[in-house]
């Protein structure tokens, strides 16, 4: 088929549905993007704008010797909305990358919403459509409603898996003590982009201790509680031992308190939620515990004591398929080559994760429809790693997964442990360029 005037499928408006989008129309095809809401909501979807972030605003490191920003610019070199749109709206975090979450969805929902070649409909898709003649790219993220859940099920012979993601408070800063809460980034000398709620033993034994015994969220009879290791409730670190929150999301090693000079025995950090800093998030406290709970417990942290917050934290299924059964490196079903899979239903995990495979899929999805073979990133690339968890892991160990240079290829010969990085990034950069020349990725 070499037919760009049939329109392309997109199912879910999320990080990666949009950038699938993108992909598409950069390259002249037509594309169709359902998106259910506002006729209706997931569990943790408020508005009803594209590309929403329902847990934190931060893509994580922004560092190009990172494998996250590795990433970032392996898609950025491929001309990504989301990254685009990231940087455009990011607010101070040091050296992660967040976003001022509001105006990042409202950009990317004009930028889609203006464009001719798209078709934006806000309705509900229940099942997985038809074998078609033109690509179908399913993006409907972990919050795939359950009708459309039950029908991947059945379409993949598969019980599909669930496990449980977690959303961080955020408050408002005009509520913070800001006679104890002091400004600094890790190991920084002056003042930082995050706020520190600094805590001596006493306060902290308190807090661990109330934490313990507070009431959470009730899951439901039939719901089996598979959280992912790298979000985990901040009740769930807690419950694995007396320091594992100090050696974790409070740890205070490089954040001295200026007040006194000293570092705390331990550290709650807020990160700016927009450019005003009117809000902040708890960096690392996803949590499940009840609404009274967390008001009363979160205001037990030094600073905090008088806290108003804008949201309270929640928690959420997440639903991913078994992708080393069932995809190709192309992120095509191997059972049914029209119909290609990304996001976080594909069993990748984080924001940059599920957006790089909106873009590949998206990228395939317009090689297809112009009769061209679609393509496999490198597996020098964070990109290529990724495809390489997703569809070449033991399908009996499966999980989803952050990107991480454990994914990547094996070092030939030994690299010492502080040029990893910098090698990683040149051996990707060499392989992209390669990649790009030969199939004219680009174009």
């Amino acid at each position: 088929m070499n037919d760009k005037e049939q329109k392309i499928t997109v199912i879910g408006g999320g990080l990666a549905g949009c950038e699938a989008t993108w992909q598409l129309i950069r390259r002249g095809c037509r594309v169709r993007l359902f998106e259910m809401r506002p006729r209706s909501y997931s569990p943790a979807h408020h508005s009803d704008n594209l590309a929403e972030l329902v847990c934190s605003n931060s893509l994580r490191s922004d560092e190009g010797h990172s494998a996250v920003g590795l990433l970032k610019k392996e898609m950025s070199r491929l001309d990504s909305l989301i990254m685009k749109t990231a940087y455009e709206t990011r607010v101070p975090a040091g050296k992660a990358l967040a976003v001022n979450r509001e105006l990042f969805a409202k950009k990317i929902t004009a930028t889609l919403h203006e464009h001719p070649n798209v078709e934006i409909i806000r309705e509900e898709v229940t099942e997985l459509p038809p074998p078609a003649s033109a690509p179908i790219i399913l993006a409907t993220g972990p919050l795939t409603s359950s009708s459309l859940a039950e029908s991947l099920a059945g379409f993949t012979g598969k019980k599909r898996l669930a496990f449980y993601d977690a959303i961080a408070p955020i408050v408002y800063a005009e509520s913070l003590d800001m006679t104890i809460i002091y400004s600094k980034s890790r190991y920084s000398d002056g003042p930082g982009d995050y706020l520190n709620c600094p805590m001596d033993k006493a306060a902290y034994l308190l807090f661990i201790d109330e934490l313990a015994k507070a009431e959470y969220t009730p899951l439901k009879e039939f719901e089996d509680v598979k959280y992912f290791e790298g979000c985990l409730p901040v009740e769930v670190i807690r419950s694995r031992g007396e320091d594992t929150l100090r050696f974790g999301p409070m740890k205070p090693v490089g954040l001295a308190d200026p007040n006194t000079g000293k570092e705390p025995y331990a550290v709650v950090q807020l990160r700016k939620e927009n450019r005003e800093g009117t809000t902040y998030n708890m960096v690392g406290f996803q949590t499940k515990l009840t609404y009274p709970e967390q008001k009363r417990i979160f205001r037990l942290i030094p600073g905090m004591e008088n806290a108003e917050f804008a949201r309270l934290g929640s928690i959420h299924r997440n639903t991913f398929v078994t992708s080393p059964e069932l995809l190709d490196p192309t992120l095509q079903f191997k059972k049914r080559s029209d119909l290609l899979l990304a996001g976080q239903l594909s069993g990748v995990e984080g924001y940059v994760e599920s957006a790089a495979m909106g873009l590949l899929a998206g990228i395939n999805g317009a090689r297809i429809s112009m009769g061209k073979a679609p393509v496999v990133p490198p597996a020098e690339t964070a990109l290529g790693a990724l495809v390489a968890h997703l569809t070449g892991s033991d399908p009996k160990k499966f999980q989803p997964s952050n990107v991480n240079f454990g994914l990547f290829p094996p070092w030939e010969k030994k690299i010492r442990k502080k040029f990893r990085g910098q090698e990683r990034a040149t051996r990707s950069e060499r392989a992209m360029d390669l990649w790009l020349e030969q199939y004219g990725v680009e174009n």
